[in-house]
């Protein structure tokens, strides 16, 4: 075999002198085949995520210490079954290995790992991987699951038949991973993989293509057959090929595609592959007939994926996710904010009175804590998905919910987005890179934020405390409980619904299936778990924190200006008026000021707006300080009770502030009727349910799609709904005397 040394090699900086760039090992293998844990244990902590130029798909990298003291660069692809892609992710895989990514260079070599107990399956992508060339390193992981289902690998044998090193592993208890990195630092072979046999017509397809890539390249023929087979099994883009290889090859490419199908180029692959796959199976793999036919995982899966037990399991898992992610964060959460609150407290009492005080304050400081303070949750969150997932657990989940979702046309890879939009509509979306399929990726997309997300609940609170009365249902159940869970069902309901309206309009197409599978369960990983709360967490922080930051610094611009002069007689009028009525526990110095920081508010930019929108709430029971606070809510939806109470003259308030529900109650229009009764309270209640109310989200779907037409489109039809939604209940309410 030829050796292939692998020197740290050069590259020009910004200055023009050379400088030493480090060694890039491209990690690739299956879902569920442990490629996370391989990654986790080489890299630790020292990672890095990000996305590939001009896709959102995500990349993650991080540094590798090799035992002579090497550092070299893991590129952690994304996970898939074979180099001939169907999802966003599988292109990524693909377009790195054969140099069509832009902006990421060829990697040196690659480490493919694969689950040793569905040996066959996992060698389809290894065997392709071969076949491009690189000099390569098969992790054998899971050796001890293929074990306890009664089969044992030789991996000498492999390595023999696949023409490139192999090294068994265990790396849930770090079993293998120094064997690795010591694999690493030497001279791999490039590997010698055996013989695929195609079918003629293929076969003289790749001859052709690698003819003309190697003319193209200056590498053999030979060389670049595996590249040439790579893009005959797929469909690729002009710009790309013609960037990575030239015209000429497009030219080639295209005529060869016409000749021949993609998906008869597909099946021809596969039938020669599978049939190459199972004789190198047999000479490697031994099974042993004394183990037991059934094993843990099987024995578990008659209770986990059974149609009514599956259902009743799956129920008390979520159930307890969401108590944990309501009770267990209170702590912290409160914490924070006593931080956040604390840091703007010193920011006031350190810097002189003034616009940018005011600004760093009220603008920055309460705009980025007003995020901040959701982290916990955030991170509860993914603790619960990160041992779910490790265990493999969430795939059950998805083929249990599948049948539900199924009747409204959504896809079953579609639950594990949704669930992950019950904290934060923002990583639920990032979410569905996973669902192969466009029409059902966008589906799940555009219903994600009817989720009832954590910044929601500020506001339930608020509304629920303030004017549901604390009575009983059947004499146990809390009202008040009960009118919070139904916030969570009509949000689900109502996407339910969405859903089949897509399903059979803007994305009509076949009923999908749900084809995935069923990883034997495993003890999670710890370290798994907690770079996966770590990555989430962060990635939260950054994307979401930085447009919460700007749209807040805009939104206190709105409220501040233009400046309400205490010397004008009209608001010495309003002043006067507003002080004839003492405020219980205020004193007069602190009740005039809050008049004042309620006139600024009504004179203010955002005040202004809160009156020009008031003729198209007021049908649904709001006037403009309600307005007021659906702008602020616009930046964040928990911004919506800091806003309200500033509206109302009585400060800095949060959702358990006494004098904020007293000004709510006192409110009146100005016929002397109350703006706040029960009935306006669940208007606004259901109004927060189905409404668009976060830029942020917005900004990750411009983000997701690549184009500013979908998130206008989640904006408008979720804010129709609201609003109709909240109609119906006010102007029904009022119409059966409840108003």
């Amino acid at each position: 075999m030829e050796n292939a040394t692998l020197p740290p090699l050069q590259e020009k900086g910004r200055t023009g002198a050379s400088k030493r760039r480090l060694r890039t090992i491209a990690l690739a293998g299956n879902p569920n085949a442990g490629k996370t844990t391989i990654f986790n244990a080489l890299t630790g902590m020292r990672q890095k995520v990000g996305n590939y130029p001009g896709v959102t798909v995500e990349r993650k990298e991080g540094l590798c210490r090799l035992p002579d003291g090497q550092e070299i660069t893991i590129l952690d692809l994304p996970g898939t079954y074979s180099l001939s892609p169907k999802s966003p992710d599988e292109e990524i895989s693909r377009d790195v290995l054969l140099g069509l990514a832009p902006g990421v260079d060829l990697p040196d070599a690659v480490i493919v790992v694969v689950d040793a107990s569905n040996l066959e399956r996992n060698l389809y992508l290894a065997t392709q991987i071969l076949e491009l060339g690189f000099p390569t390193v098969i992790a054998l992981n899971m050796s001890d699951v293929a074990k306890a289902a009664g089969k044992s690998v030789d991996h000498e044998k492999l390595a023999h038949d696949l023409g490139t090193p192999v090294v068994p592993m265990v790396a849930l208890r770090g079993k293998g991973v120094p064997e690795l990195r010591q694999q690493l630092q030497e001279n791999i072979a490039k590997p010698t993989p055996p013989a695929l046999k195609l079918a003629a017509p293929l076969q003289d397809a790749r001859a052709e293509l690698a003819e003309q890539i190697s003319a193209a390249t200056g590498e053999t023929p030979e060389a670049m057959q595996g590249a040439a087979l790579r893009l005959l099994s797929s469909n690729q883009q002009q710009w790309q090929i013609e960037h990575r290889f030239g015209e000429a090859v497009w030219e080639c490419y295209h005529r060869l595609r016409e000749e021949l199908p993609l998906a008869k180029a597909g099946a021809g692959e596969a039938a020669a592959r599978y049939q190459m796959l199972g004789d190198v199976v047999r000479r490697a793999t031994h099974s042993d007939d004394k183990v037991l036919s059934r094993n843990f995982t099987d024995k578990a899966d008659a209770i986990l994926t059974h149609k009514v037990g599956g259902l009743v399991v799956f129920a008390l898992i979520t159930l307890l996710v969401f108590q944990a992610i309501f009770s267990w964060a209170n702590m912290p959460m409160d914490l924070i904010d006593n931080m956040v609150s604390a840091l703007g407290s010193f920011v006031q009492s350190h810097m002189a009175d003034g616009p940018l005080r005011d600004m760093i304050v009220n603008g920055i400081i309460a705009g980025v804590g007003a995020v901040v303070v959701f982290v916990p949750q955030i991170v509860i969150l993914f603790f619960f998905i990160g041992i779910l997932e490790d265990s493999g657990y969430m795939a059950r989940a998805a083929f249990i919910m599948d049948r539900l979702m199924a009747k409204v046309g959504l896809h079953g890879r579609a639950f594990i987005p949704l669930m992950s939009s019950f904290a934060c509509a923002i990583p639920g979306i990032m979410a569905t890179r996973t669902i192969a399929s466009r029409r059902d990726r966008m589906t799940t997309i555009l219903i994600a934020p009817l989720m009832s997300c954590s910044a929601r609940l500020p506001v339930y609170t608020l509304m629920i405390a303030t004017f549901i009365p604390a009575a009983k249902v059947a004499g146990f159940i809390s009202l008040r409980a009960a009118v919070m869970f139904s916030m969570y069902v009509l949000g689900v309901v109502v996407a339910m619904a969405a859903a089949w309206i897509f399903r059979r309009t803007l994305f009509k197409g076949a009923q999908p299936s749900l084809m995935m599978e069923l990883p034997p369960y495993k003890f999670p990983s710890w370290r798994n778990v907690l770079i996966t709360m770590w990555d989430r967490a962060s990635q939260f922080l950054t994307r979401a924190g930085t447009v919460i930051l700007a749209i807040s610094i805009i939104l206190w611009a709105m409220l501040s200006y233009p400046k309400t002069d205490p010397a004008q007689p009209a608001t010495k009028a309003a002043l006067s008026a507003a002080m004839t009525t003492p405020v219980e526990g205020m004193s007069q110095e602190e009740q005039q000021e809050d008049v004042l920081a309620g006139l600024q508010i009504k004179n203010s930019l955002a005040g202004r707006v809160g009156h020009w929108v008031e003729p198209f709430i007021k049908p649904l029971g709001f006037n403009w300080k309600i307005g007021v606070g659906l702008i602020g809510a616009m930046a964040a939806r928990e911004v919506f009770v800091s806003t309200i109470g500033t509206v109302y003259s009585v400060g800095e308030s949060d959702e358990t502030s006494t004098p904020l529900r007293d000004a709510l109650k006192n409110d009146k229009w100005p016929d002397g009727k109350p703006v706040w009764t029960t009935l306006v309270a669940v208007s606004l209640l259901v109004y927060f349910v189905l409404a668009m109310q976060c830029v942020s989200t917005l900004a990750i779907v411009r983000r997701e799609t690549n184009s500013w037409k979908w998130p206008i489109f989640m904006q408008v039809y979720l804010t129709a709904i609201a609003w109709i939604a909240s109609f119906i209940i006010y102007q029904g309410g009022k119409f059966f005397g409840f108003g």
